[in-house]
């Protein structure tokens, strides 16, 4: 949630502290920031508002509502503290709801005689400063609402509805069979089953996607005149649902899938219908408030001895009263135990551990003695993960490096049914097209100045998903970098890891469905892998010190006879190139008229200097004739 500063002091009469204050204060009583922008007096605050906190805090005044407690500073205004605002009753404009458990309450007020167009400079300056780009004043003022108080509205313009003897009819349905909408952005959506939409009954037609877009078929524009303003409560589950399914996320999906309080699409209503009326004029006709279910007042129970034992503290009953008053919770107590009436935003405090966290974390952890944890009363089995553990150590002791592949494949057993990546919708089979891929990708970036005998070996241990079940796997892989080039080496073993290191070197033990097998990666063993593999490995990712001083680049191209393998020419450069090669790369390659082109960079470095022409040269003068030397070669 971005959170202007300027926008923030309209909560308050005395200054604010520093935008750097602020980030503190937030950090350790509330949320995490992630960064602080802007020039000096207009920052922006980005705040990591967690899930638990989003019905109330993803708003400005929602974090106004947090520094006024953690800074004990008194708020000049709140909207959500207001007396409950009072509407003219309308016969212009029904509400049907199909279903009162996907539609919470659902508030549409008819405005005539709006005068659309741009908005003021502050409400411009105010939106954009989080983000948000301006429209047109009706649209904007939904939106400065929305990132104001929290609660999401849209605005239709009622010329392009259809009204039967003046009356005007919203139905809050399921989407029909087939059924496609057109966006406020110009994009086509065909409906998935069990999306709700908002309709204009009379044409049976949706105009937007509840609780996540609005659509072009009732688009506010220059030339709308009168409005139909919806301030809504839907369930927070087919909200999210719809967004996911149509890959469509929105500010108003983000805010509806926390579930904020349907008392605030009430507020809401109150304040973009003031705003509307200051940037846009118009007249309120009435306001049609279809209310199936009223959320019941709730309290919450809290002893100051249940705050004090799960907090280690000893904390007062003022304590308790002074951090509730700064929150704005209404409260009695009676002797140590107090009975909260939560605010109707705060859907999160449903327990007393609730409001014991409200507790510790306003008048700050710091002030929590540390202590000790009691030992645990039984010994957990950690055979399972030292068994790993041990076979990974000794997997790297042998010059194999770890690596970790997504669980997500393009083919499998089990298909995902929301996957995250559309061209992975499945749970991996196997490690193997993991570890081929991590091989490709290695390769192209490993230097060969390691030596063209040289090869990377890679292993994993994770988990594969297969219809006869969840299985813990090994895989290993060997690529040679040059040499002859034999094929990749893939092995995989589904293993119940119960490991055990034998006196022979390089041998480990472990039991494969219950098989006992030896692992031998001994050097001496390597031969059986085939060509190419020499006793000497590379760990792919090893540490090497790194130059202060600028590389020198050099690019080297080289005709060769047909059938010419790039390690010949790689073993040839570097046979010549000297101490300060710190990298070769091939970035060309081509055949043309029965030869083949080898096109290079080298790298030079120096850990003492940069290097400069004339100590360049020596070395491509000798690389040029080296390769200049040998039958059919000629360098470019």
């Amino acid at each position: 949630m971005k959170v202007s500063l300027p926008w923030l002091q309209t909560y308050f009469d005395a200054p604010l502290p520093s935008a750097a204050e602020l980030h503190d204060a937030l950090t350790f009583h509330a949320f995490e920031v992630e960064e602080v922008t802007g020039e000096k007096g207009k920052e922006v605050i980005d705040v990591k508002v967690l899930p638990d906190r989003a019905a109330d805090c993803l708003s400005h005044r929602g974090i106004a509502r947090e520094l006024a407690a953690i800074l004990d500073l008194p708020l000049k205004k709140d909207p959500l503290a207001e007396p409950d605002a009072e509407f003219p009753a309308q016969a212009a404009l029904a509400v049907d709801i199909e279903d009162s458990a996907s539609c919470l309450r659902y508030l549409g007020a008819y405005v005539k005689g709006v005068t659309v167009g741009p908005s003021p400079a502050w409400l411009k300056e105010a939106l954009e400063s989080v983000g948000s780009r301006s429209i047109n004043n009706v649209v904007d003022a939904t939106n400065y609402v929305m990132l104001d108080i929290g609660q999401p509205l849209h605005a239709f313009d009622a010329g392009k509805l259809t009204a039967r003897e003046g009356v005007f009819r919203i139905a809050v349905r399921g989407a029909l069979e087939e059924e496609a909408i057109t966006t406020l952005s110009g994009e086509e959506y065909r409906l998935p089953e069990g999306t709700l939409v908002v309709a204009d009954a009379h044409a049976d037609a949706a105009i937007g996607i509840a609780g996540v877009k609005g659509g072009k078929r009732a688009e506010i524009d220059s030339s709308t005149v009168d409005i139909i303003l919806e301030s809504a409560n839907f369930d927070g589950t087919l909200i999210r649902r719809a967004a996911q399914k149509l890959k469509l996320y929105t500010d108003a999906s983000l805010r509806f899938q926390n579930r904020p309080s349907p008392a605030l699409a009430k507020v809401a209503m109150r304040e973009a219908l003031r705003l509307i009326a200051e940037v846009a004029g118009g007249e309120l006709i009435g306001v049609t408030d279809a209310y199936p279910a009223e959320v019941v007042e709730r309290t919450v129970r809290m002893s100051v001895a249940e705050a004090n034992a799960l907090l280690g503290t000893a904390y007062a009953a003022e304590d308790v009263r002074q951090v509730f008053d700064r929150l704005g919770f209404s409260y009695t107590e009676v002797e140590g135990t107090f009975t909260v009436v939560p605010p109707f935003e705060r859907r999160d405090l449903t327990i007393a551990a609730n409001l014991v966290e409200e507790v510790g974390r306003i008048l700050g952890y710091e002030r929590v003695t540390p202590a000790e944890l009691p030992a645990l009363p039984f010994a957990p089995d950690q055979a399972r993960y030292r068994g790993i553990e041990r076979l990974k150590d000794f997997l790297v002791e042998r010059g194999y490096a770890e690596i970790s592949t997504q669980s997500f494949a393009e083919a499998g057993d089990i298909e995902l049914a929301n996957p995250l990546q559309s061209d992975r919708p499945w749970l991996r089979p196997s490690l193997m097209p993991g570890m081929a891929g991590a091989l490709e990708r290695a390769a192209q970036v490993a230097p060969r100045t390691i030596g063209p005998e040289k090869h990377l070996k890679l292993f994993e241990v994770g988990n594969v998903f297969t219809k006869d079940g969840e299985f813990l796997v090994l895989a290993l892989g060997v690529r040679a970098l040059a040499g002859k080039l034999p094929p990749d080496l893939l092995i995989e073993h589904v293993a119940t890891i119960e490991q055990e290191l034998l006196e022979a070197p390089g041998k480990a033990r472990y039991t494969l469905d219950g098989d006992l097998v030896e692992l031998n990666l001994s050097h001496a063993n390597l031969e059986k892998l085939g060509d190419g593999y020499a006793p000497v490995t590379y760990a792919l990712g090893a540490y090497r010190p790194f130059s202060l001083y600028p590389a020198a680049l050099r690019d080297i191209a080289v005709w060769t006879p047909a059938g010419t393998s790039e390690s010949e020419v790689t073993i040839s450069i570097l046979k010549e190139a000297g101490e300060h090669l710190a990298r070769l790369d091939l970035f060309d390659q081509f055949e043309k008229e029965g030869r083949v082109s080898y096109a290079f960079r080298l790298v030079f470095e120096s850990m003492e200097k940069t290097l400069s022409d004339v100590e360049l040269a020596p070395a491509m003068e000798r690389i040029t004739n080296a390769l200049n030397a040998r039958d059919g070669f000629s360098v470019r």
